[in-house]
């Protein structure tokens, strides 16, 4: 066997990482994950069916979805309540409730284990707390566009982090914020169409709004009470990868996600 042999033989061995009834495909404890899911879910309810609102759109469009290589492309208003509101949406719908956070979320003793998403690495590592929220599902990346740091083109530039989410999808469905920014109409990072291209899954767009308004936007501190948040779910985006480029692919979901120049002049006109 020669030295490209085994290093092609090993690369195949960690994209084909696999969970188990005990761990996921990251080595962790899905019963460490149902507490985490669990505790979180009960102590963030209020802030999506209490003292502030969700509206759900769309959430018909993924309850028959394949168990996984599914990703979700969605804008970014907040470092932590997006996803901990999607975690809620997703475990629901696993559970048959749509549209809808039901008043008792009865949900979160079933939650959906094999659920991941794309996180910065330094914002995760700051805290125990954060560690904790990355034991849950998340999947950190270096953010190497952030000022003071050398410039790149993506924020998943690096081998081994597009093949973390690979191991991600195969294992499940995974969400990631293709502006690798919570401000607005910020340019899609193109590194998310190396990992479509390489593990081909269903891409399902999410829009959401009213978070920033609720919550500040880098802990997990509530900023306003009586907030209508939003979050809708759009079929999944009909990509050719043989014939669309990788602009044509980031046209598509930045149109899908509504943070495409015509979404900017249609919210400034």
């Amino acid at each position: 066997m020669n030295l490209y042999s085994f290093f092609l033989r090993k690369k195949k061995k960690v994209d084909e990482k696999k969970s188990n009834l005990f761990r996921d495909a990251f080595g962790n404890f899905h019963f460490i994950k149902r507490f985490l899911i669990f505790t979180f879910g009960c102590i963030s309810y209020n802030r999506y069916d209490g003292f502030n609102q969700l509206q759900l759109i769309g959430t018909e469009y993924i309850k028959d979805l394949p168990d996984k290589k599914v990703l979700f492309v969605s804008n970014h208003q907040t470092y932590f309540a997006d996803v901990f509101a999607m975690f809620h949406v997703f475990c629901s719908v696993k559970n048959g409730f749509i549209n809808s956070i039901i008043k008792n979320p009865i949900y979160l003793l079933n939650p959906k284990v094999n659920l991941y998403y794309v996180a910065a690495q330094e914002t995760m590592e700051k805290s125990f707390l954060t560690k904790l929220f990355t034991y849950s599902g998340g999947i950190t990346v270096k953010r190497t566009w952030k000022k003071g740091e050398k410039k790149g083109d993506s924020s998943v530039n690096n081998i081994s982090e597009i093949t973390r989410m690979g191991i991600a999808l195969n294992d499940g469905w995974l969400i990631t914020f293709p502006q690798g920014t919570t401000q607005a109409f910020a340019p899609g990072r193109r590194g998310i169409v190396h990992v479509i291209r390489k593990y081909n899954p269903i891409v399902v767009p999410i829009v959401i709004d009213g978070f920033q308004k609720a919550y500040d936007k880098k802990r997990i501190k509530i900023k306003k009470k009586g907030v209508l948040q939003k979050m809708e779910f759009k079929k999944p985006i009909q990509l050719d990868l043989k014939k669309d480029t990788t602009e044509k692919i980031m046209e598509k979901i930045m149109d899908a996600i509504e943070q495409s120049p015509k979404y900017y002049y249609k919210n400034n006109s």
